[in-house]
C-alpha cells in the first residue's frame, strides 16, 4: 500500500485548525496547548521521511477529530 504524503497546503490548513482548536479549549491549558502544536510542527518541519510525515500528520488529525491525542 503507498503512503500520499499530506501536501504543504493540508499541512498548514492543520495547523491552522489546531490553533483555531486551541483557541477554544476550556479545561486545558490554552497556552501550554498551543505551545505543544507550534513546537510540534517546528520539530516536524525538517521530516522527509514520508512515513513519518504521514504519520504526524494523522496523529493531528486525530486529536482534531478526537479531541485527544494517541
Amino acid at each position: 500500500m503507498k503512503m500520499v504524503q499530506p501536501s504543504r497546503q493540508q499541512i498548514l490548513r492543520l495547523y491552522k485548525h489546531l490553533i483555531r482548536y486551541g483557541n477554544h479549549l476550556k479545561l486545558t491549558d490554552k497556552n501550554y496547548f498551543l505551545g505543544r502544536v507550534r513546537h510540534e510542527f517546528r520539530d516536524n518541519r525538517s521530516l522527509t521521511n514520508p512515513v513519518e510525515v504521514e504519520f504526524s500528520f494523522k496523529r493531528g488529525e486525530t486529536l482534531l477529530k478526537k479531541g485527544r491525542i494517541l
